[in-house]
């Protein structure tokens, strides 16, 4: 027991240091760089999961990436706000985004068993494309997440940059934001109880009991309502929310079928997925 406490306290300890490294390759990029704030802040975001995908090669383990997902779009934000006058806007979009953060951060933190564990996911991905796994993990692993999560904060470091102003609409929006985040916290204790205490099969208890996937949902409402509230005080920048329709085709086209066929190995799936909604708890077709 005390073997594997070391073990993780020295993993936690390795996958901060590649961070701070990761940070470190990010923002000497970003000011080598000449394009416009957007761009180079792209290929600053690139640079640094290149970085980070070099570690896990290191490491042997794809997920070490993980907690990039929660880490990015927080560490953006403060470097575009820190020095800068913000808006009541800017205010809300950071404390909305800085909310969503720490508590996924927590819960990656909460289940990460050291670097000698591997989400599942990685797992079957290696098993199913054999050589072409280093490939797969570069881009589907590591970058087009980052490119995805990068298109979902873009509308708030938009707003922070340019001093938008609050409507009533963009404060409805980032309510939901925090609603969806708040979700995804209860969705994930629910989910800690129900391993800890193993009931059947499948969840069939608080949110779960109407939806597979609360924490997906709130995933994918957390960024609707980032976009929608800059678009609602900035109207013409409506390509913004382009970041929020790629997360959720990811989670729709990716993430979730992943999810399902995984439980579809257990006995009784059929019946639970006819019984329990993907994501919201629609009404039943008579």
């Amino acid at each position: 027991m005390n073997a594997r406490k070391q073990s993780r306290a020295a993993s936690f300890l390795a996958v901060t240091l590649v961070y701070l490294l990761a940070a470190a390759v990010g923002v000497f990029v970003y000011r080598a760089l000449p394009f416009d704030w957007w761009l180079s802040l792209l290929f600053a975001d690139a640079a640094a999961t290149v970085a980070t995908f070099l570690f896990s090669l290191v490491f042997r383990n794809a997920s070490v990436y993980d907690p990039y997902w929660s880490v990015q779009p927080p560490v953006i934000l403060a470097a575009f706000a820190i020095g800068r006058k913000l808006t009541a806007l800017g205010v809300l979009l950071l404390v909305a985004v800085f909310f969503w953060a720490i508590r996924l951060t927590a819960n990656w933190a909460y289940t990460f068993g050291g670097l000698a564990h591997q989400d599942w996911r990685y797992t079957m991905l290696k098993e199913k494309t054999g050589p072409f796994y280093p490939i797969v993990n570069f881009v589907g692993i590591h970058m087009v997440p980052t490119l995805i999560v990068y298109g979902c904060v873009l509308p708030a470091v938009y707003a922070i940059r340019e001093g938008l102003p609050v409507t009533a609409l963009s404060v409805l929006c980032l309510i939901l934001s925090l609603c969806a985040a708040v979700m995804q916290g209860v969705a994930d204790i629910q989910m800690h109880r129900y391993r800890k205490n193993r009931d059947g099969a499948f969840i069939h208890t608080g949110l779960w009991k109407h939806s597979r996937h609360p924490n997906y949902l709130g995933e994918i409402l957390m960024w609707w309502g980032v976009g929608l509230s800059v678009v609602c005080a900035a109207p013409d920048a409506w390509y913004l929310l382009a970041g929020a329709l790629a997360n959720t085709v990811l989670f729709l086209a990716v993430s979730i079928p992943m999810a399902d066929k995984r439980q579809a190995r257990k006995e009784g799936f059929a019946a639970y997925k006819c019984e329990t909604r993907m994501l919201l708890p629609l009404p039943k077709r008579k």
